[in-house]
């Protein structure tokens, strides 16, 4: 309301001058249905503020009109300086703030306020500007009524040198301030505007964030079909339920970026709670947390691959056999199990033990293979 230009009024005034201004054609959108959202808020308002609640839904019930086209309409009230915002919905709890139980969000509430272009062309005088403009009414010359009727005085108009307008004001006198003024001046226009900011702050943006899937950027599509797969998941794997939806997706993108189905993520995740009679509380903080433990296993076994890598370099195997160190140890590993199933063999079909136990040779496969594999003949 500190913004407008316009005065305030009551019901009967402001809808009379919101008849005049759709007529006047001076919103090209305005139209009948325009007259009787006012008509609805009219009948609504408090006589002495000339305020009105919103209720958009009761407004949609008792009109017949859509929820869109109600705004639309009301929309163009304000921008024909019809309307002024006084308190704007929130979300707020109004019953806390009366001491009183339960939720009801803070209405939207509009002042009825006649615009100055109105009171150009009726020719009214206002002192004033903004809200607080007040009509003049041009009394010299005339003695109060009650005067006039003891003291048998004619009443007498007295001549005003108000322009001519197109289109003059009907019989009826617009109703006159609540207030005596005993001065007149002509309107006075100020700047401003009747779109007032809310008081809330704005949000903060959130910048934007992209990632990528197989190295190209992740699509819609792609998060479409990944929210058809956990939603499969969260079917399959009862502790997951209470994660919602897209927290869940974000979480186990590393399993659907690799094309993995539903039923393969379910087993890992049942994994991940096998032999456990508890079941995760914050399934998002668990999957993260095992997801983490797990980078940092990999981390450490690449490390010390690395550390078993150069250890190789440095200290070369010599010999027949030139792997690599950890090949060699799993050559071997493989060898000794090799030799321990030939040897049960041969005793089940009676042949000689290849370990030289019944023999005076004192020959042993084994040690002949391990022998060559360290260029050593035997």
């Amino acid at each position: 309301m500190s913004h407008t230009k316009s005065r305030r009024t009551g019901p009967r005034g402001w809808l009379r001058a919101v008849r005049w201004l759709i007529a006047a054609g001076l919103h090209s959108r305005a139209n009948a249905t325009t007259l009787a959202v006012a008509e609805d808020l009219a009948a609504r308002m408090d006589y002495d503020t000339g305020h009105a609640r919103y209720c958009l839904d009761e407004m949609v019930a008792r009109l017949g009109i859509s929820r869109a086209s109600i705004k639309r309409h009301i929309s163009y009230l304000r921008e024909l300086g019809a309307l002024a915002w006084v308190q704007h919905g929130t979300r707020s709890n109004i019953r806390r703030a009366m001491g009183l139980k339960g939720y009801a969000a803070t209405a939207t509430v509009y002042a009825a306020v006649i615009p100055p272009v109105f009171d150009h062309a009726m020719g009214h005088r206002i002192i004033g500007a903004g809200y607080t403009a007040r009509i003049v009414i041009d009394q010299r010359g005339q003695a109060p009524a009650r005067n006039r009727v003891l003291n048998h005085i004619p009443q007498q108009a007295a001549p005003v040198d108000n322009p001519p307008v197109d289109n003059p004001a009907p019989e009826g006198l617009e109703p006159p301030s609540l207030t005596w003024v005993e001065e007149e001046g002509k309107l006075k226009v100020v700047g401003g505007s009747n779109y007032t900011s809310q008081a809330r702050p704005p949000k903060p943006r959130i910048p934007h964030q992209s990632s990528y899937i197989n190295g190209r950027p992740r699509t819609g599509l792609d998060v479409q079909e990944a929210h058809k797969v956990i939603r499969l998941v969260r079917a399959l794997v009862n502790w997951t339920q209470s994660a919602p939806l897209r927290q869940l997706e974000v979480t186990l993108r590393p399993w659907t970026d690799r094309g993995q189905d539903a039923y393969q993520i379910a087993a890992d995740l049942h994994g991940m709670c096998s032999g456990m009679r508890w079941k995760p509380k914050n399934p998002i903080a668990f999957i993260r947390a095992r997801l983490t433990a797990d980078a940092q296993q990999r981390r450490e076994m690449r490390a010390a691959q690395e550390a078993a890598a150069r250890w190789e370099q440095e200290n070369p195997v010599e010999g027949a056999f030139q792997g690599s160190y950890s090949t060699f140890l799993d050559i071997t590993a493989l060898n000794r199990q090799g030799v321990q199933r030939l040897q049960a063999t041969s005793r089940a079909r009676g042949w000689d033990d290849l370990s030289g136990a019944n023999d005076t040779s004192t020959w042993g496969a084994e040690a002949d293979v391990l022998a060559f594999l360290n260029g050593s003949p035997s």
